[in-house]
């Protein structure tokens, strides 16, 4: 089955061009192959596993009442860690929220990543957000926010000024098909394409935002073919094709790099899953519309090809699994034995000299009543 006979609600024309490396016999597209080598694939499959794992571990988590609210990204991990490790080491990422997996694989500590998930003390953000809102300027990791679209505008303006600066740093905004609609959309794409500037727009289509479908989004027969209005170049790509997503972005980035200005970038793929913990996706679709994705798994894909090489079996499966398995329990474990962040933190990192009716409303909390600890302890 190719990805053109998918049944979906945007269903790909037959005769649409579509990015394609890994074709259905294992074997890569000459004309587009990233030219990865067998450690590097590993490298991404590992990432690609090990984000799989701690969405399953973190839902869990939610479930259990331990943590608040997550953000998975099943079905989704080619996309995203294929679109992260095409970017350069000093470039900048700005994420929605759904990337985590992309995050570690730069350099994100598991343990700061989990430490966001509790908002306890050690949380790079001190709790000011919900989970899944991190930030990581050490990886180039831009800060996450919770409204539709505004990383889009960040990540354009982070590019301009690194062009005034005539530093040699692109850009990569991740969105969804949702956030097409929104007006940094529009104020990116245009922005970017008048100056041209190094940015690659990412959008994940993954048919859904929230319970509203692809052609309740849109009237254009792409997201791609946007691009057209802004004078830039648009590209779909097979989004569980990891292959393709690593050649494509990394064209997407040179062609930046030598100031040709940006591109848009539409990745195929599905969301497997619910938009977060808070959503019950059997709402408003019927599981039989998983089935023709669950065959183009990107994961599975890959481990295939690896099979097919010699270069994974069942048993290193196992051994990373168990891996991931440890090392998130060891990081919950010191996480829930992290105290939240001192009362007094939500006066900080605003002012370097709080004002004095800051100071003031500080003096009172402190000295104030206490609710009482809802976990008892």
């Amino acid at each position: 089955m190719t990805l053109a006979t998918l049944k979906r609600s945007d269903a790909v024309p037959p005769n649409e061009t579509i990015v394609r490396v890994l074709r259905d016999d294992l074997t890569l597209d000459p004309e587009n192959d990233p030219k990865l080598g067998n450690d590097e694939v590993l490298h991404l499959y590992r990432h690609m596993v090990m984000t799989r794992q701690l969405d399953e571990r973190l839902v869990a988590l939610q479930r259990q009442g331990r943590i608040g609210f997550h953000v998975g990204s099943l079905g989704e991990e080619g996309a995203i860690l294929g679109s992260a490790y095409a970017m350069r080491k000093g470039d900048f990422l700005f994420p929605c929220y759904r990337e985590f997996g992309a995050a570690l694989m730069r350099g994100l500590e598991l343990q700061v990543f989990v430490h966001n998930m509790f908002g306890n003390a050690k949380d790079t953000v001190l709790g000011r957000q919900m989970p899944d809102h991190y930030t990581c300027r050490r990886v180039g990791w831009g800060s996450i926010s919770s409204p539709v679209g505004t990383q889009i505008t960040q990540a354009v303006g982070f590019a301009w000024g690194a062009k005034i600066q005539k530093k040699d740093v692109a850009t990569l905004a991740y969105f969804g098909d949702g956030a097409t609609s929104s007006s940094d959309f529009h104020s990116g794409m245009n922005f970017a394409g008048v100056f041209k500037l190094p940015t690659v727009f990412f959008c994940r289509n993954n048919g859904w935002a929230i319970s509203v479908p692809v052609e309740r989004q849109t009237a254009s027969r792409t997201f791609a073919e946007k691009a057209a209005a802004y004078g830039i170049p648009g590209v779909r790509v097979d989004g569980n094709d990891l292959f393709a997503v690593v050649a494509t972005v990394q064209k997407a980035v040179e062609r930046g790099v030598r100031g040709e200005g940006p591109t848009l970038i539409e990745a195929i793929t599905y969301r497997m899953g619910g938009h977060s913990t808070s959503d019950d996706p059997n709402r408003y679709r019927g599981s039989e519309m998983l089935e023709p994705w669950a065959s183009r798994d990107p994961i599975g894909r890959v481990r295939a090809y690896l099979e097919k090489h010699d270069l994974w079996d069942g048993t290193a499966e196992e051994r990373l699994i168990a891996e991931v398995d440890a090392s998130f329990k060891a990081a919950v474990k010191v996480a829930e034995h992290t105290p939240p962040p001192p009362l007094e933190s939500m006066f900080e990192d605003v002012y370097a000299r709080p004002p004095w009716h800051l100071q003031e409303q500080r003096q009172e909390v402190l000295s104030g009543p206490r609710a009482p600890n809802p976990h008892g302890s």
